[in-house]
């Protein structure tokens, strides 16, 4: 992570910017540490690459309607919010609204400013064990370069004990009748009622991420595997197109498409729904064993490009 080098006390507020002259990015750390917004500035008029939150989600600091939240320290659902580990059953707190303890911690809490430099800026959450009995801190590093969003996701073991972890990031796109997405992947997770994964399949042959299809044909809530870590997203009828590259572990897309609404999300993740569950399964669930004072990390690029 960047050093801070403008000596930044740490700290939040509501809103903060980062510019490259072709691009904007508002950040909301009070709001989970999430994006307000990612954008050109194209002849006077401005080109949202992630949906953009409105006033009201920023003042409400209400992460699920900002543009991209952070996923720590798992992607998804844990089923009923619990799971075995070391011997011990851990149990997180559930409600009605959210049975299965959804994303984790990141996106619930203020994240504080560490540094804040005109193109860059780092932001931290520090989690004190508490019915997640493991401490740990996690960081972005947010940052443009000729237009381009870098974002770098890590997470440390700040307890004594080894950690389950996963991590990702999970930003909402504009859609459009057109907007089309292709990702490489080989299988998929179907899920029950609950958007519990239940059994691997292959991609459906009309609906395949591999060969591409339009989000408004679709209802995906789906964790697809073998993703490549790349995927393009073209809103034709506009001239435009985002590609996105992940590093490894992020090695599983989540791909939801509500039926009807302006948005979708392509969510670059480092392991499965339900995975601390499912390790006991023998498949690949992505989680990741962190040892006292390992981390890990992965960054995710937003190239935007418009037709000339």
């Amino acid at each position: 992570m960047t050093k801070n080098s403008t000596a930044v006390a740490e700290r939040h507020t509501e809103l903060v910017s980062i510019g490259d002259g072709i691009a904007t990015v508002d950040i909301a750390p009070a709001a989970g540490g999430a994006l307000a917004s990612y954008r050109w500035w194209h002849d006077g008029s401005a080109v949202d690459w992630l949906r953009p939150a409105d006033a009201a989600a920023v003042s409400c600091r209400d992460a699920g309607a900002m543009a991209c939240f952070p996923l720590v320290p798992y992607s998804n659902r844990i089923r009923e919010g619990r799971f075995e580990f070391a011997g011990r059953t851990i149990q997180l707190p559930t409600t009605a609204d959210d049975p299965h303890h959804e994303h984790g911690h990141g996106w619930r809490h203020p994240w504080t400013i560490v540094t804040h430099e005109a193109s860059t800026v780092v932001l931290r959450y520090r989690h004190a064990a508490d019915s997640w009995p493991w401490s740990y801190e996690a960081e972005q590093e947010i940052s443009l370069a000729d237009g381009i969003l870098c974002m770098t996701m890590m997470v440390r073991n700040l307890s004594d004990a080894p950690m389950p972890v996963g991590f990702g990031l999970h930003p909402y796109f504009p859609s459009t009748p057109w907007t089309h997405v292709q990702a490489p992947v080989s299988g998929m997770w179907e899920t029950d009622t609950e958007v519990l994964p239940t059994r691997h399949v292959l991609p459906p042959a009309g609906a395949d991420p591999s060969i591409g299809f339009d989000v408004s044909e679709v209802d995906f809530d789906t964790v697809f595997t073998g993703w490549a870590r790349r995927a393009r997203i073209s809103w034709p009828e506009q001239g435009r197109q985002l590609d996105i590259e992940a590093e490894a572990p992020l090695d599983f897309l989540v791909i939801y498409t509500p039926p009807g609404e302006p948005f979708f999300c392509a969510e670059p993740v480092s392991n499965i729904t339900d995975a601390f569950n499912r390790m006991r399964d023998g498949i690949d669930t992505g989680c990741i064993m962190l040892a006292p004072g390992q981390m890990r990390s992965a960054s995710v690029r937003f190239t935007p490009s418009l037709a000339v």
